[in-house]
């Protein structure tokens, strides 16, 4: 028997900053209860997480009422668009989505931890990472998902993606 794989991605939960040490809001803490019901009923054999606090504050409740540990890969973490505070940078990063080296290194980096994912013995498996990562996972699969529908996404927001005769499809989970 053949078992279908699942890939849950999480967009973290509302958060202070951006920094890697900004906390949830407390409006984030009470999403990061949601997410942890929306799952009551789904198994769940691993949860990886990027390594940001608000990253790891978004799925804490789940992991605690699963009992499972969060396991951290700095491949998650949000993609930095410049180490100065840029005062046009939704611009730069709507230009990103039009191709670029540093988005086509992003892709490739949750790509690859996708399909690690996709090839290991877990059947249900969570990765809780950022938007804009997100969003380059998800355009890798569906070329039409660009920069309008990062605009879209939710803090939180979940997908489910699955490998369906080694074809990944993927759909929007979490309902605001």
């Amino acid at each position: 028997m053949i078992l279908l794989k699942k890939v849950y991605i999480i967009r973290h939960c509302e958060a202070k900053g951006q920094p890697s040490e900004a906390q949830l809001t407390d409006k984030g803490f009470k999403q990061a209860i949601e997410i942890s019901k929306f799952f009551a009923g789904i198994k769940i054999d691993r949860i990886i997480s990027s390594p940001y606090k608000r990253a790891i504050q978004s799925i804490e409740p789940l992991a605690t009422r699963l009992n499972l540990e969060i396991e951290i890969n700095r491949k998650l973490i949000e993609r930095v668009l410049s180490t100065e505070s840029l005062s046009d940078w939704l611009d730069k990063l709507k230009a990103t989505f039009e191709g670029g080296e540093s988005s086509q290194e992003a892709m490739k980096r949750i790509v690859k931890i996708i399909e690690d994912v996709f090839n290991n013995e877990h059947e249900n498996t969570i990765i809780v990472t950022h938007g804009n990562l997100m969003s380059l996972l998800l355009n890798f699969y569906n070329k039409n998902f660009g920069f309008d529908d990062w605009q879209n996404l939710s803090n939180p927001d979940i997908y489910l993606l699955k490998n369906v005769g080694n074809k990944v499809i993927y759909e929007r989970l979490w309902k605001q």
